[in-house]
């Protein structure tokens, strides 16, 4: 890893040496905090989980070939080794995050919003994959202990890195920024996330404009332009935002002639500085769309063009637990189970109703909503209520409120359909289970489905809704 020797990590991190004086500078090949992935080389720092303590593990990495450690401690018969004392060992992480990334030569883009972060950082990776060497975060490693192991894959042979970061608080996507130092910020969407800490959206729009901090003032500035707490943020040192979306033509990328193909995807019409052409987009979703154009705003920006764009927007796939379609030989499962929020589940029940045949939404509880949670619940289930969804099971203690909602919303619709007051009533009651944990679910789950069925299935990620998409695969 380039400049990362011995000496200059103790400086970086303000750490006290212990260990062979001939090692300082020899530089580590790797930084890792899971002392499985210890390479020859390589750099362990161990940091104390909620779990386990990563100091417990520091001989090992040893045998494994580390060439040095990061402790909290001065260590017990380790006089052979190289390792560095801090006074926190994530702190020392981010440091040394910062320090690499400022040794690389390439162009970052960071990505934040709501909703649809994982999504379009898939998207715009493999759009720009289409003309460079690309490191992608994995999966959702975008907190204070991602973002870094993210940086750290990097080489000198990368030529963009596109990194995801999520945040939970204010100040945190300022700590994430320091590290990252993009060169081009993506804020998807402002939704009704964390509102636990941030209170509301005017609050979620400053904690995610953080990541301007500490972007390269010579950068690119992407907003969705659909969104109306984006389009007010206005010139960030001196440069005016370029804005994607699908309302106004006017915007700098914009999207029209959307075409809905189900759960095969969708297809529209580009629109950007070099002209027009056809896209498809072979994730479903309507909000896949704008991903899509944020992908394309991305590649516009770094000189791709619009065959290499939409190919790259053709070749896209999604993840386990993010959109993603499994068709088993029982059901097809809608799987976004691996977080929710009132903005990505109403997008995901409109996936659902997309698809053909009996349409049943698995829902669960939504976490870190404030206090207003449960008026939340309420409104989603309302929504569902009023939708094309045939069957609720809604598990959780706050999804109670997620049932009510459901049954005002499809009584409701019954009553617009023509039914009195009290058929309305009978039949709405019947289209939705509420369930207090997944266990009460599983004893009736396959008593309450039909082969065919299209399944959604989605909650916060305490909920575990995983182990519900793995027994409806194996379908038993």
């Amino acid at each position: 890893m380039v400049n990362m020797t011995i000496a200059n990590i103790i400086d970086v991190v303000n750490g006290e040496y212990y260990g062979p004086e001939d090692l300082l500078q020899e530089e580590v090949t790797q930084i890792t905090t899971d002392s499985r992935e210890v390479v020859e080389g390589g750099l362990f720092i161990a940091l104390k989980g909620d779990r386990t303590d990563g100091h417990y593990y520091i001989p090992a990495t040893y045998e494994k070939g580390a060439l040095c450690a990061i402790s909290e401690h001065v260590l017990d018969h380790e006089e052979e080794h190289a390792y560095i004392v801090v006074a926190d060992a994530r702190t020392a992480l981010k440091e040394l995050a910062e320090f690499y990334r400022k040794q690389l030569s390439l162009t970052v883009v960071g990505i934040t919003g709501s909703v649809g972060k994982t999504s379009t950082k898939e998207a715009i990776a493999s759009v720009l994959s289409e003309k460079y060497r690309v490191l992608k975060t994995e999966g959702n490693f975008n907190n204070e202990i991602g973002v870094p192991l993210t940086i750290f894959r990097l080489t000198e042979e990368d030529e963009v890195a596109v990194i995801e970061m999520g945040i939970s608080e204010f100040g945190e996507m300022h700590r994430l920024s320091q590290m990252v130092r993009p060169d081009i910020c993506v804020i998807t969407n402002i939704g009704t996330c964390h509102l636990e800490n941030l209170i509301d959206r005017d609050g979620v729009l400053r904690a995610k404009s953080e990541i301007f901090d500490f972007m390269n003032h010579e950068g690119t500035i992407i907003l969705n332009g659909d969104d109306d707490k984006l389009t007010t943020i206005g010139s960030i040192y001196g440069r005016e935002p370029d804005f994607f979306g699908t309302v106004d033509e006017s915007l700098d990328v914009y999207g029209d002639h959307i075409e809905q193909l189900g759960l095969y995807g969708s297809r529209f019409v580009l629109h950007d500085a070099l002209g027009s052409c056809s896209v498809e987009v072979p994730v479903p979703g309507e909000h896949m769309v704008t991903n899509a154009l944020a992908a394309a705003a991305v590649g516009v920006t770094m000189g791709l063009t619009n065959e290499e764009i939409a190919e790259g927007i053709r070749k896209f796939t999604s993840l386990p637990g993010r959109n993603h379609i499994i068709v088993s030989d029982n059901y097809t499962i809608l799987d976004d189970c691996y977080n929710a929020n009132p903005m990505s589940m109403r997008a995901a029940t409109e996936v659902l109703c997309s698809a053909k045949g009996r349409k049943v939404a698995i829902l669960g509880d939504m976490g870190e909503l404030g206090s207003g949670e449960e008026r939340l619940h309420y409104e989603l289930g309302e929504y569902v209520g009023a939708s094309q969804v045939d069957l609720l099971l809604c598990v959780g203690t706050l999804s109670k409120s997620m049932k009510e909602g459901f049954i005002t919303g499809r009584n409701q619709k019954l009553l617009d359909s023509g039914l009195t007051p009290q058929e309305s009533m009978e039949k709405a009651n019947a289209c939705v289970i509420h369930y207090e944990n997944i266990g009460k679910l599983y004893d009736e789950l396959f008593n309450l489905l039909v082969k065919d069925d299209a399944i959604l299935v989605k909650a916060s990620h305490f909920m575990g809704f995983d182990q519900i998409v793995h027994l409806l695969d194996q379908g038993a």
